[in-house]
Parts: structure tokens; C-alpha cells; sequence
């Protein structure tokens, strides 16, 4: 565990920003004014580095969004430190030298504010690509309505849902469709859910509702619709192209053998028939049988 006096991910990335904003005057004062000489803060900030050694310890550092902000900062400085070295001979930076530091320190703002309000959101414990809440606030919710259950005896089900064929809508369209589909799944999980279930984004392509008070038939009631619902809403792209999205659901009643973590391996099984079954369809753990092999073309899990 850290340190309470180390700052957060959010905190130190704010320090970075505030830094670069000083920075990006220092370094404007050095080449036009001061002959390329305005002390070291004008050549680079220590902040990102030592951020990127926070991150590095934290294995934050393989994400391709922290590789591109990194890549943006090293080429930024290159650039910056080349028009010093220039200024220092007494020759001023063309339009186009100085527009390419600029530029980039205004992409590497933007990475980099974009990534703050998602550590942020992810410290709040929210997805900051679907608005659903995480895994990290998920086990505390089951836990509370399990407990619910074993005082009370009031039903709830868990539900399991996987995006049919994700990684080809990603190799076919690219992350940032892909993304585009994920935030729309979300919201018709969202809308189709009733106001006092929880749903959750368990990572990747695959979502975790918890269907409170809710028996079995009920339960397979509710995730049918939500199914429905989303076969019939396509995301349609800006330029008018049409991706049809569906998703595969494994769904499981509360019981008394079965703890929160034996539920969602219920109905993770569940979802995997599903899945193997053709897709696009709702399996109740316990009860819904595989089709015949030879009905349908073996699925995998995708």
C-alpha cells in the first residue's frame, strides 16, 4: 500500500500539467529573449519523469495511452531543446520549427487532461469510457446484496454479457470504434436495466448486472429485453456506415451454497455456453441445456 503523503496518479498528473503550463512560457522567454539561456525548467520540468517512475512501479507504463503521452513528451522537448541550441547561436526558430513545438505541446495537454479525468474516474470508482461503475466497487455491492438475500431470503440474480465478435469490430474499425461501441453498449445496458439494479464494466467487452429482488423467471425477463434492446440498436458511425451489435448473457439466480464468487463463475459458465451456442442469447445456469453440437458451429469466446 502507499504512503498517505504520496500524492495520487490524479494529484501527480495536475503537477505535470501546472508545470508544463509554466514550462511552455519559460521556454517561449528563452529563444526570443534570452538567447536560448532560461535555466534548466525552460529545457524540460522533472515532474513527467518522475510521474513516469510512479507509473512504472504501478506497471502503468505498457498502456499504449501512457506510451503515447510519453512519446509525445520526449519528441516535444527534442524539438524544444534543438530551438535553444539554435537561439544560443543567435538564430531564431523558423514559423514552422516553432509551430511544430507548439503543436505538440498542445497535443501533449490534451493527452494529458484526457488522462487525468480518467484516473480520476477510475479513483472515483467509475469506467471513464461507459459512466458504469468498476470492478472495483462491484464485489462491495454483491457482498451487500448477498447479505440482503441470506438475512431477508429476497431473490437477486446476476448477469453476465459479452459483446459477439468484439475483437472484430476492433480489427475492423479500429480502438476508437471499438470504444464507440462500448460506450453505446453501456447505455443501453443503462436504459434497459430497472432504476434500482447495478450494472458494472467488468473490463474489456464484457458488463455485470445485479438484478435486485428478482427470482430466476424474472430475472431472464429483464436480460431478454436488454438483449433485444441492444440487437436492435446498431451504432451507426459518422459516415453513415452501420455496425449491428449483439451480446451474449449468462445469467444465475442466488442460492444458499453459493457465494458472491461462486455466482459470478455461474454465470460465467453460463455466458461461455452461451457463447458456444450460436450467441446472442440468454443462458440460465442450471437450466438451459447445449444445443446439440451439431446445430451450431463451435463459438469460442468471442
Amino acid at each position: 500500500m502507499s504512503d498517505s503523503t504520496t500524492p495520487s496518479t490524479t494529484e501527480a498528473l495536475g503537477a505535470v500539467l501546472d508545470e508544463h503550463l509554466r514550462w511552455i512560457g519559460q521556454w517561449q522567454r528563452a529563444v526570443f529573449y534570452r538567447e536560448g539561456r532560461g535555466g534548466e525548467r525552460s529545457s524540460a520540468p522533472a515532474s513527467f519523469e518522475a510521474w513516469c517512475q510512479s507509473a512504472s512501479r504501478d506497471d502503468l507504463l505498457q498502456q499504449p495511452a501512457v506510451q503515447k503521452l510519453a512519446t509525445l513528451h520526449e519528441q516535444m522537448h527534442r524539438q524544444a531543446r534543438l530551438i535553444l541550441l539554435k537561439a544560443s547561436g543567435g538564430e531564431l526558430p523558423t514559423e514552422a520549427e516553432y509551430e511544430g513545438v507548439i503543436g505538440r505541446f498542445e497535443e501533449f495537454m490534451l493527452h494529458l487532461r484526457r488522462m487525468e479525468r480518467a484516473f480520476a474516474a477510475a479513483a472515483s470508482g467509475l469506467d471513464p469510457l461507459t459512466g458504469l461503475r468498476t470492478r472495483r466497487g462491484m464485489g462491495e455491492a454483491l457482498e451487500r446484496e448477498h447479505n440482503r438475500y441470506r438475512r431477508t431470503g429476497q431473490p437477486f440474480c446476476v448477469a453476465l454479457a459479452d459483446i459477439d465478435k468484439f475483437k472484430g469490430i476492433n480489427d475492423s474499425y479500429g480502438h476508437d470504434i471499438g470504444d464507440r461501441v462500448l460506450a453505446a453498449t453501456a447505455a443501453v445496458i443503462s436504459r434497459g436495466v430497472r432504476s434500482f439494479d447495478e450494472a458494472f464494466r467488468m473490463g474489456g467487452e464484457e458488463f455485470l448486472v445485479c438484478l435486485k429482488e428478482t427470482g430466476l423467471d424474472e430475472g431472464y425477463a429483464v436480460i431478454e429485453r436488454l438483449r433485444v434492446d441492444l440487437m436492435r440498436s446498431p451504432v451507426v458511425l459518422p459516415d453513415g456506415r452501420v455496425i449491428p451489435v449483439t451480446a451474449s448473457f449468462g445469467l444465475v439466480e442466488a442460492v444458499a451454497d453459493l457465494t458472491v464468487d461462486d455466482l459470478v463463475v455461474c454465470a460465467d459458465r453460463a455466458l461461455y455456453q452461451a457463447k458456444n451456442s450460436g450467441r446472442n442469447r440468454v443462458i440460465r445456469y442450471g437450466i438451459d441445456r447445449p444445443e446439440p453440437k451439431q446445430a451450431v458451429a463451435k463459438a469460442g469466446r468471442g
